[in-house]
């Protein structure tokens, strides 16, 4: 089996695979919350949203910051460049194929009808 190394994008793309962090990108989107508000707005515990926190904070998507008791989250400064490129790369090669596949489609039904 071939291992690709992308670190940074396997992180990011794990991350993001959970609905609840997708989630919590689109509430920080919106500005810096607490992990007691993000955990209210989720309908979760504390220990729960620290857990996905800390996944998009390894990801580096999202940065936390301690004042006393409360712990803000904001979106990392790293961005979504890379995985973007990377999803783009991979839209032009499939939307490549399906254009030959409905090439080979339309020569085929054209060699049905000369027939």
């Amino acid at each position: 089996m071939v291992q690709y190394e992308s670190p940074p994008l396997d992180l990011s793309f794990a991350a993001l695979a959970d609905a609840t962090r997708r989630g919590i990108i689109d509430q920080l989107g919106r500005g810096d919350a607490s992990i007691t508000s993000l955990a209210d707005k989720f309908q979760m515990t504390l220990t729960g949203m620290k857990k996905h926190v800390q996944v998009l904070e390894r990801a580096g998507l999202v940065v936390t910051q301690k004042v006393g008791r409360v712990r803000t989250c904001k979106l990392g400064k790293r961005g979504l460049k890379a995985e973007a490129e990377w999803i783009e790369a991979h839209r032009r090669l499939f939307e490549a194929r399906f254009e030959a596949l409905d090439e080979i489609i339309s020569e085929m039904k054209r060699e049905e009808s000369d027939d």
